[in-house]
């Protein structure tokens, strides 16, 4: 009897092991396929004011949110490694401007292709997502389109993070030669002069010009881009963009003046060999902003496709702070 009880035991025993082992490898895979989830890129649509926004969107909802606003001349896409690999603690999405990525591209007639424009595009983007509180990556255009949203709605920044985006006239490189004279004087001259930018040796070298070795750029960047400025009218409407750029030099004062009354936390990760966006204007930041994470990398206009690893590092560690 005493024999049975205990082989009953003991059946009683295995049956409960093999419960909690099986119940243990459940939890394991619903963690591992979690993860998987929160790593998945999701690739969206929105429509916005008839205009559909497509954007990249990766983690959860809920966790502190970074929104990226790419540059000239890219798109979501220069944001692939930062949506990959931080997906896992913050909830990240990146939306194409229109006439950007795989955005609509509306006719002129149809949309005014101005940063003030663009910025309201994205403003309403973020309101229809229901974003009330993030941080801003900016980039190149990202820098025009970014301060105008935080000087709109200070309330709602939580952070800056900063790769090679100007707010200062001592920012603007040697590389505006060009572009100041179409500011002066817009002709057919003028436009001619810049049409080297959309071609396919001129979108290279803004993507390896200052980098340390130009086979660390992954050559899709600038075939892609050339693709979508291939298209017609392309050319025109990125022309428009150009010449409305000199109405960003007139807003810097109003977003110096931001900076100073809200003191964002602002992580500076820059490429000091950009020939648009020296290291002078990295520096100039210091001037309004008392507490700068400041960082310095020897590479050029697209520091993420060089120094990627650290610089996504960096920003782990700094939105990090920002919930203790």
């Amino acid at each position: 009897m005493k024999t049975l009880n205990l082989f009953y035991s003991l059946l009683i025993l295995l049956i409960l092991g093999c419960q909690q082992d099986i119940n243990t490898k459940e939890k394991d895979m619903t963690m591992i396929k979690n993860k998987e989830e929160m790593k998945q890129i999701k690739y969206k649509i929105l429509d916005v004011n008839g205009v559909n926004i497509a954007y990249r969107e990766a983690g959860s909802i809920g966790k502190p949110t970074i929104v990226l606003l790419h540059g000239f001349p890219s798109s979501s896409h220069q944001y692939r490694k930062v949506l990959n690999q931080l997906s896992d603690e913050f909830y990240l999405i990146a939306p194409d401007y229109p006439g950007f990525g795989n955005s609509d591209f509306p006719s002129s007639e149809d949309y005014e292709y101005t940063f003030d424009n663009i910025a309201e595009t994205i403003k309403a983007f973020l309101e229809l997502k229901d974003i009330k509180s993030y941080a801003l990556m900016i980039q190149d255009y990202g820098a025009p389109i970014g301060f105008r949203i935080a000087t709109t709605h200070p309330e709602k920044i939580t952070a800056i993070i900063n790769q090679n985006g100007n707010a200062y006239e001592e920012g603007l490189g040697e590389s505006w030669a060009g572009i100041r004279t179409f500011w002066a004087n817009r002709n057919e001259a003028t436009e001619n002069a810049l049409l080297h930018t959309f071609s396919l040796e001129g979108l290279k070298w803004q993507y390896t010009h200052g980098t340390r070795d130009e086979e660390n750029v992954n050559p899709d960047t600038w075939h892609l881009d050339y693709l979508r400025l291939s298209r017609p009218n392309a050319h025109a409407v990125n022309l428009d963009l150009f010449y409305d750029y000199q109405n960003n030099l007139k807003l810097y004062p109003k977003w110096q003046q931001y900076l100073r009354d809200n003191q964002p936390p602002l992580l500076i990760v820059w490429g000091k060999n950009d020939a648009f966006f020296p290291e002078s204007g990295a520096e100039a930041f210091k001037k309004d902003v008392k507490h700068i994470d400041y960082n310095i990398y020897d590479t050029g206009h697209f520091a993420l496709e060089e120094d990627g690893e650290e610089i996504i590092e960096k920003m782990r560690s700094f939105m990090r702070k920002l919930s203790k």
